[in-house]
């Protein structure tokens, strides 16, 4: 399954879902950071942190929390 966190720089929310996903013991992921990418603001800005697995498209909006990740990571 390839994750991806989408976020930006200086984003307290993403700290928190940052720390959401080390308590959900979340597999290896990737972190996107969408500061600068006109496409990807256009997609995510006021969104994330958006947590995507690449593989089936879905996604998880903030906010969120561990129980919840696991929830998605299971779907």
């Amino acid at each position: 399954m390839g994750l991806i966190l989408y976020q930006r720089d200086h984003c307290h929310l993403c700290d928190l879902a940052l720390e959401a996903l080390a308590q959900a013991r979340t597999p290896e992921f990737e972190s996107v950071f969408i500061d600068g990418d006109a496409a990807l603001e256009a997609r995510f800005g006021v969104r994330v942190p958006v947590l995507r697995d690449a593989a089936s498209g879905r996604e998880l909006d903030w906010p969120f929390d561990p129980e919840g990740v696991r929830r998605f990571l299971l779907a």
